[in-house]
């Protein structure tokens, strides 16, 4: 068996944690599957994947959100989800992502990184390394694919280059994330050739051309935000009142710790994963290659690789000091997260890896130190660690299945009873939800005034505020966390803090919630979907209608409705 096929044997047989039966397998839940999930569901249920008119609204988020301020309808992940139901459109979606992943850099190391029959089966053990690593795949190959795009553009630099590589820079494009990663790419590949240009004296022009068309893909893709922020501006985002100061604690002992974390560990969105074995193979490299000439250019290029790591790592962990600075003299910077430069990280410290190995001699040393990174990698994928848990039985209970979470029979309940109660469809009422993510009831088919969105209208934010002014008043931290961010523009209760996962047992009270029923009224809202029950809902002008439970659903939910 050649060692690529070895590799992605190996990748599937680790991938069938996931099966289970019912959808009783576990997926990242913050910043996954309470907000990534549910856009893409939503759009294909109301048929707006691809209707990019500055008109259209997505009736059932945030009661007539822009469907320009979701994601692009050309993305896998939503054709996936036209074709599957949300977990195996899912689940499909990320072994696609790996599979990507691990060929990409497999051929890169095969052509480019360890080159040579000697070290085939190193680069497969290495590619299977990059292809497990904790990265956030619901962003597509944003992290994993990027091996392909120094592939594509070596090639183009090298040699006449392929159609093949041309098309590889337009599919990452369509299979990544723009703000998240694309300009980053783009910008970094632009200093690379400018660099390159002023070395030989020459401008390499395939490469030069590589990179517009990886550019002009994303223009493409990406033409939902592209068309809203430069075309036709339809709406002032929120997110022109971030303030990162605010949100992270200063002071230059924060900011030395958040470095160090960036350096160490990384961060969880892009790979969190300890640094340890490249920084061991770098040690082990140094103290293998002889003085002399191999030794001061190893020197220089892991000085030069690690000290990039370095700036990376201390512009991340300063980065709320200094764009609190920033902003005010550039106020348009609070709506852009220049820290997601980490996203680069975890391929430059593979190439530290890589570059260690290519001088350590061949056996079991280099192989040892690829099976630490390995076993370091998996090991720190919470989504495969906590299914290898459910398989024996070990899940914690504060960490449900997708079944449990979702809990598509307890929802039906609700609509049920609403509906008899009222004759109302989801369609013909809003609702909002305490105590557990808006994007559950969004799965479940209805329609929410509140939503995890990182990017929804400002006077929406405005309008949706006053319904909990007073619970905010109540607790600075959700005060700030709202007003200085607000991406989760969620009903909040100062009892329950940042608690969005409030688990039927042990059952939670909220003995005293100030909510504004009237001004959900005029909102459009009818109904609080709540996880924890209110023990005086009346003071908030609200009447209980009932409480709904349904075997191995995670929650409880207590409709309460608003009063005349």
């Amino acid at each position: 068996m050649s060692p690529l096929l070895w590799a992605v044997g190996s990748l599937l047989l680790l991938s069938l944690v996931y099966v289970a039966p019912k959808g009783a397998t576990y997926i990242l839940i913050d910043d996954n599957l309470d907000t990534e999930l549910a856009p893409p569901f939503v759009l294909l249920q109301e048929g707006k994947a691809l209707d990019y008119r500055s008109t259209t609204v997505v009736e059932r988020l945030m009661n007539g959100l822009p469907r320009n301020a979701l994601r692009p309808g050309l993305q896998p992940l939503v054709g996936l989800m036209a074709l599957l139901d949300p977990l195996p459109a899912y689940l499909l979606h990320e072994l696609l992502v790996r599979l990507a992943g691990l060929v990409g850099m497999y051929l890169l190391l095969r052509r480019y990184g360890l080159p040579g029959a000697r070290h085939a089966t190193l680069c497969a053990a290495l590619a299977l390394a990059w292809a497990v690593l904790p990265t956030y795949t619901a962003y597509g190959a944003s992290v994993l694919g990027q091996p392909w795009v120094v592939l594509a553009l070596l090639n183009l630099r090298l040699g006449p280059g392929r159609w093949s590589d041309w098309l590889v820079l337009v599919g990452f494009a369509l299979w990544s994330s723009l703000v998240l990663t694309g300009v980053f790419v783009l910008a970094a590949a632009g200093m690379v050739l400018v660099w390159d240009a002023s070395r030989h004296r020459r401008v390499a022009w395939r490469p030069v051309l590589g990179v517009g068309l990886l550019a002009l893909g994303y223009l493409l893709v990406e033409y939902p935000l592209v068309y809203s922020l430069l075309i036709e501006r339809q709406f002032v985002s929120h997110r022109v009142e971030f303030d990162y100061a605010q949100l992270a604690p200063g002071g230059v002992g924060a900011g030395l710790i958040g470095a160090v974390r960036y350096f160490g560990l990384g961060q969880y969105h892009a790979g969190l994963f300890l640094r340890a074995a490249p920084l061991l193979a770098a040690g082990l490299a140094l103290a293998y290659v002889p003085a002399g000439p191999a030794r001061r250019r190893l020197v220089q290029w892991l000085a030069f690789s690690l000290s990039i790591l370095g700036v990376v790592a201390l512009f991340c962990g300063f980065y709320p000091q200094l764009i609190g600075v920033a902003q005010r003299l550039l106020p348009l910077l609070r709506a852009f997260n220049l820290s997601r430069i980490h996203f680069l990280t975890p391929l430059l410290w593979f190439g530290v890896l890589v570059l260690s190995l290519r001088r350590l001699p061949a056996g079991w040393l280099p192989l040892g130190l690829v099976g630490l990174q390995l076993l370091i990698g998996l090991s720190m994928n919470p989504e495969w660690t906590l299914n290898v848990r459910r398989l024996l039985g070990r899940l914690p209970a504060t960490e449900p299945t997708y079944a449990a979470y979702v809990a598509p029979e307890l929802f039906a309940r609700v609509q049920q009873a609403i509906r008899a109660r009222t004759g109302q469809r989801p369609a013909q009422y809003r609702v909002a939800c305490l105590g557990f993510p808006p994007a559950v009831a969004s799965l479940n088919g209805f329609y929410t005034l509140d939503a995890y969105q990182n990017n929804y209208p400002l006077s929406y934010k405005r309008q949706f505020r006053p319904l909990m002014a007073a619970e905010l008043a109540k607790s600075p931290a959700l005060q700030t966390y709202f007003d200085a961010w607000g991406n989760r523009c969620y009903l909040f209760s100062a009892e329950l803090g940042k608690n969005f996962r409030v688990a039927a047992f042990p059952a939670q009270v909220v003995h005293e919630w100030a909510f504004d029923a009237q001004a959900f009224r005029r909102l459009g809202g009818r109904y609080v979907l709540s996880a924890a029950r209110l023990q005086h809902p009346e003071r908030s002008g609200l009447q209980l209608l009932e409480s709904r439970t349904a075997p191995g659903a995670y929650w409880r939910i207590w409709v309460y409705q608003v009063r005349n």
